[in-house]
């Protein structure tokens, strides 16, 4: 057979591992979600990690000289068309957002002192696990790497683009397409889940997270809401009580929290963990 045959350049004759065409038919979804399921499952396991830390939180809240320069911006389009109530809009939500540029250093400093505390004499436990992507998700990462510890970043492929903050580890960053294999990885080798004020995909991750303890799909976990202020107007859990949608210890499924020290405290407490040195800086 001759090296450009028409039976060599036929797509069939490919090895069934290295035809993308064929792996992406619909028929081949089952084998898609288990290379989703083990790619990321055996990285972990080639870097010890045993156990984990969950951080979410808004893409939209900057450290505070971003979150300034974003509401300056926000300011000068809406100068330039007073009349356009959306700009107004945005120069609310700027404001708004500046307001919580201190959940960025929370989140940096929970980090930091999760990853400072857990990962020594090479077991990696607590590791620090976030979307991967900016504002919460970038602050958690660079608490890690503050203190040169190891941490994890799950993307996901959007129609529009996204890009892994530069401080998750390398090898330890990966990109996900099915939803519903990414919120598994960020459970199954959690410790505990900490939400920061965030929108729909935060809300749906610490959703499902509060449906697998409270139904007992999983042991129950530290569940840390940072911002009673921010939670108690996006969530009335009381009111849901009332109307008996949920019941009075369902309540009792998460602690608010203001600060890093006051998370950790809780986490430590939970776990019997000694209260950590403090991280050396990078």
């Amino acid at each position: 057979m001759s090296e450009d045959s028409p039976q060599k350049e036929s797509p069939t004759y490919q090895l069934a591992f290295a035809d993308s065409s064929f792996l992406l038919r619909d028929e081949l979804r089952p084998v898609r979600l288990q290379l989703e399921f083990w790619k990321p499952d055996q990285a972990q396991r080639d870097h010890a990690i045993r156990s984990t830390v969950v951080i979410f939180g808004s893409a939209r809240i900057f450290e505070e000289t971003r979150a300034r320069e974003k509401l300056a911006l926000a300011q000068e389009k809406a100068a330039h068309n007073p009349e356009d109530p959306y700009l107004a809009k945005q120069v609310q939500a700027a404001t708004r957002l500046l307001g919580k540029a201190r959940y960025y250093d929370e989140a940096r400093k929970l980090a930091a002192l999760v990853s400072s505390t857990c990962q020594i004499s090479g077991l990696c436990d607590f590791v620090v696990v976030t979307g991967g992507g900016p504002g919460i998700m970038e602050a958690a990462n660079r608490g890690a790497h503050d203190v040169g510890a190891k941490s994890v970043g799950l993307n996901i492929a959007l129609p529009f683009e996204q890009v892994p903050n530069p401080y998750v580890t390398p090898e330890l960053c990966f990109q996900f397409h099915y939803f519903a294999l990414r919120k598994m990885h960020f459970l199954m080798r959690a410790k505990a889940l900490v939400a920061f004020p965030g929108g729909y995909g935060t809300l749906d991750e610490l959703f499902e997270t509060l449906t697998l303890i409270q139904t007992k799909k999983i042991q129950p976990l530290p569940v840390l809401l940072f911002g009673r202020e921010f939670w108690q107007h996006a969530i009335n859990f009381d009111y849901l009580c009332e109307e008996g949608t949920i019941s009075p210890e369902d309540t009792e499924l998460f602690h608010y929290v203001e600060t890093a020290e006051e998370a950790w405290k809780v986490l430590s407490e939970f776990y019997g963990i000694e209260t950590p040195r403090a991280p050396r800086s990078r």
